[in-house]
């Protein structure tokens, strides 16, 4: 492996080099999500304006209803890739990398088959209750195959190994190219809502492929030769916990993408498409706070694992904790910027049909505020091996206080919607931040390694 290969192996960095570390990988992701963001900016004025709330909360319904399946059914290889592939790679296994490698890719696409036989299967039991006509049924049907979008955790971690994060963030790009290529087409034709349901399925497949193929290009870099295709079973076997791990880490992500994509399908089953649109352009415009949460959840994981693995401990902590600090700073301002000019941006985006959600904006964009600072301690509980901690509070928090959501939207409206989005945020951060102390005054207890190698 050549040392610009991989940074996940190098030599015992100083106390500062943790955050330093995770805002370059930020870095690299930021530069393709600004790119990602202008892209995206100017294909939604196109669909808002073109199909109006109703018509633009119809794709938003379809869309959600394919991510939603792949979320529930689909099986994420990254954190097992990452934790125990960089374990491996440490200790000179490059054998025992491209096990793991196989292993999860193969599971990851076999979940992932069979979401999109399910997710076709039940469009038309779902369709009706959501406002769907019999064509955009059939459309929706079509669409299915969008949940490969979800199928790409496996390479990612591969790419995230390699040390890549510059390819991560030109592949943000993809998407959005697309997107924005396909809408223009169907503003020009005036293909309608079924051409903007063409647009995002052919964008969610390019973006599929795209990153598999860069997990290939990284494995080129780091598997030592070892080939694609080869043994893989008894991994679970061999790593201990690793079974538990993988399921608990996938069952965690499940939970935390579910309720993204579970709450524009209940405004949508309780108050129509069009609530459902006007809710999705205010979760767009405090997408500022949303994509930089799952930026620096992939920034930091690939550092935080190898801290661990080295029994960093202090720098560990200090990574975390410098992190959220840093993007609690950011959110402060974020929503500032929304109480005072949240419903002209609306308006500027969509157009008037959706006027008078400065509220529900603010309401929202607290909630990402609270999402964005709980993320380096949920990735930090992670890298130290206890993902049951952040699953927990994803349970309670997606799950438990789920039934919030209803009766909070028929109490009160769409604004409801920005209410339980605060409480579940809100509630996760105060539990994640007493687990992220708790446990790692435990670790710092029983075993502490100084920044030199040096045991205590």
């Amino acid at each position: 492996m050549s040392a610009s290969s991989s940074h996940m192996l190098d030599s015992d960095p100083p106390l500062r080099s943790g955050p330093r570390r995770v805002l370059a990988n930020l870095v690299h992701l930021l530069g393709g999500k600004a790119a990602a963001g202008v892209l995206s900016l100017i294909y939604l004025v196109i669909a808002t304006r073109t199909l109006g709330a109703h018509g633009y909360g119809i794709l938003i319904l379809i869309s959600s209803y394919a991510v939603m399946m792949g979320s529930i059914l689909a099986f994420s290889g990254f954190h097992g890739v990452v934790r125990y592939g960089a374990i491996a790679l440490a200790d000179g296994d490059h054998a025992g990398f491209a096990r793991i490698v196989r292993f999860m890719a193969l599971l990851e696409l076999g979940c992932g088959a069979l979401a999109i036989i399910l997710a076709a299967v039940l469009v038309p039991f779902v369709g009706p209750r959501l406002g769907w006509s019999p064509d955009v049924t059939d459309i929706a049907r079509i669409y299915s195959f969008a949940v490969l979008a979800t199928v790409r955790a496996t390479p990612q971690g591969v790419v995230q190994i390699a040390g890549r994060f510059d390819w991560l963030g030109i592949h943000q790009t993809v998407s959005p190219t697309i997107r924005l290529l396909g809408a223009l087409i169907v503003w020009l034709t005036g293909a309608g809502l079924s051409g903007f349901v063409l647009a995002w399925l052919v964008a969610a497949v390019v973006e599929w492929a795209s990153m598999w193929f860069l997990g290939w290009k990284a494995w080129t870099m780091i598997a030592g030769g070892q080939p694609l295709t080869g043994p893989w079973r008894g991994v679970i076997r061999d790593h201990e916990k690793f079974g538990g791990f993988i399921v608990l880490t996938n069952f965690d992500i499940t939970l935390r993408e579910l309720a993204p994509n579970l709450v524009p399908l209940t405004v949508g089953w309780m108050l129509g498409p069009t609530a459902t649109g006007v809710l999705a352009l205010a979760q767009r415009a405090t997408s500022l706070l949303q994509q930089p949460a799952a930026m620096l959840s992939n920034a930091s994981y690939a550092v935080l694992a190898d801290q661990v693995a080295k029994r960093h401990w202090a720098l560990f902590r200090h990574t975390v904790l410098r992190s959220a600090a840093i993007a609690g700073a950011l959110a402060v301002l974020f929503v500032m910027l929304m109480l005072l000019f949240g419903n002209q941006i609306l308006v500027l985006l969509g157009g008037h049909s959706f006027a008078g959600g400065t509220a529900l904006v603010v309401l929202v964009a607290l909630g990402r505020s609270a999402a964005l600072v709980s993320t380096p301690l949920a990735a930090g509980l992670t890298a130290l091996g206890k993902p049951q901690r952040s699953m927990s509070v994803a349970l309670l928090t997606n799950l438990i206080l789920y039934p919030l959501l209803p009766a909070l939207l028929w109490l009160i409206g769409l604004n409801g919607a920005g209410w339980h989005g605060m409480i579940q945020y809100g509630v996760a951060l105060t539990l994640l931040a007493w687990f992220f102390v708790r446990d790692t005054d435990g670790e710092a207890t029983g075993f502490v390694r100084t920044t030199s190698g040096q045991t205590d």
